[in-house]
């Protein structure tokens, strides 16, 4: 186990740099400060996947998958078929009647071939290769005992990959990414059009057909991120900054974002000038706890409330590149990871901000213009009232990697576990938990050794 020094590695190199926010050596409120470095790619490691609670399974360009314990870090298995680079993975849990339930893995790859294994020993069960062109995503629809592969058509198949049934050619695009929707309907981002599939299936579950529902065009560029927010809602995000947030059952626009700027109801002593450039608003991901949908907007963050419509919190540069991934964590917390290689944690804090009057509706109102007349007037005629302000605060800065953070899966106790084009997966750990951990390993074995003698 490696003790972190935090707090290195970073300089600024330019004026752009500047006003990305930055901790000192002393960290207090980071708990990860031991890591785990682990080995098993020689090339960029893009994806993550959990399998259960305690077991993870890595793959990326060098075509290799490997399945991990979070917990100690050990590689539990290396898994070797695809010729060419991973291009999808996904998690396959299935409970037989009368069985434990066995975890499974798919894999597609860019040599045209999606593979089923089995994580508990490691072994290759099925693989098919009759595609037309590479897959590049790929769902699994627990409930019909289904999964889903998405590339130039739609797929569905069973457990054994035996083919049900497939779309025909949708667009000049290639399907990049599908969600489950209710009624037995799948979203799935075509370019920049949103095209709702459903499943049917005969009562015997011998024969299955898929069909073409609704086009929704309301994209102007190609999607990027589309996520389930809950059974009644899921949202998109566009190369050129545009949150869609969408009805799940009769596919109706609920809430529309792209003027990131125009949104930000925020400290009004923070300067806001976001570029218009598109590689600076291109949503790279998104996230949801139900309540708000997070947002990678460039180099920046976003927390968009679902309720209220609008952006409460942000932090327009808090990367000093692209940010990759992000995600909710519990304690209010939100993590994120960028091209410049790190891995940075925030906390949502809330304060309440009193003001002489009711808030006004309206960007002006919101700041108190206007109405100077009778500010006076009204102050000494109400008590003031509180309304809430959100804050995006730095709390941990991780520096391990070398090269963009592709993505990170969150393990609760276990800690962090971090992938980058460095070839590396990072196991970030707390290390006051870590250290109490061994404690009680160490009061264990000396127990264990005091029963051995006094039993001689």
């Amino acid at each position: 186990m490696l003790r972190w020094l935090i707090g290195g590695g970073r300089e600024p190199q330019g004026l752009a740099e500047k006003s990305v926010q930055t901790l000192g050596e002393e960290q207090t409120q980071n708990p990860y400060t031991e890591l785990l470095v682990l080995k098993g790619h020689h090339d960029i490691v893009r994806f993550l996947v959990p399998i259960d609670d305690y077991r993870f399974a890595s793959a990326g360009d060098d075509g290799v998958v490997c399945l991990w314990n979070a917990q100690t870090g050990e590689k539990l298995f290396e898994l070797h078929a695809h010729t060419q680079k991973i291009t999808a993975i996904a998690a396959f849990p299935v409970a037989h009647a009368f069985e434990e339930k066995c975890h499974m893995i798919l894999t597609a790859g860019a040599d045209r071939a999606v593979i089923v294994w089995d994580c508990d020993n490691g072994r290759q069960i099925h693989k098919v290769s009759c595609f037309h062109s590479t897959v590049k995503c790929l769902t699994v629809l627990q409930r019909l005992d289904v999964w889903l592969s998405g590339g130039s058509d739609l797929c569905v198949w069973n457990q054994k990959l035996d083919l049900l049934c497939k779309t025909s050619h949708l667009t000049d695009s290639d399907i990049s990414a599908m969600i489950e929707l209710p009624k037995n309907c799948v979203a799935a981002a075509v370019g920049k059009e949103l095209i709702i599939l459903r499943l049917k299936s005969s009562k015997d579950g011998t024969e299955w057909d898929v069909f073409e529902v609704k086009r929704l065009l309301d994209h102007q560029d190609n999607i990027l991120s589309l996520i389930s927010i809950s059974d009644l809602t899921f949202a998109t995000g566009s190369h050129v900054g545009e949150l869609i947030v969408w009805d799940a059952l009769d596919w109706t626009m609920q809430a529309y974002e792209c003027n990131w700027d125009a949104s930000l109801h925020v400290d009004p002593q923070q300067e806001i000038k976001l570029s218009h450039s598109q590689n600076k608003i291109s949503i790279q991901h998104l996230a949801s706890d139900e309540k708000c949908v997070f947002a990678a907007v460039g180099k920046g963050i976003y927390v968009y409330n679902l309720q209220m419509k609008r952006v409460i919190a942000f932090q327009r540069t808090a990367h000093d590149s692209t940010v990759l991934h992000i995600t909710k964590v519990p304690n209010r917390q939100l993590i994120s990871c960028s091209e410049d290689g790190s891995v940075r944690i925030w906390e949502l804090r809330e304060k309440q901000q009193l003001t002489a009057e009711p808030v006004p509706s309206g960007f002006f109102g919101i700041w108190g213009f206007g109405r100077a007349t009778k500010q006076a007037n009204n102050t000494a005629k109400k008590a003031p009232e509180s309304t809430t302000v959100y804050s995006l605060d730095l709390t941990g800065d991780l520096i391990g990697h070398s090269s963009a953070v592709q993505m990170f899966l969150y393990f609760g106790e276990h800690g962090l576990a971090t992938c980058s084009a460095d070839h590396l997966i990072i196991l970030w750990k707390d290390g006051e938990q870590e250290s109490r951990l061994r404690s009680l390993m160490l009061f264990h074995k000396l127990e264990q050794s005091e029963d051995l003698q006094l039993g001689i």
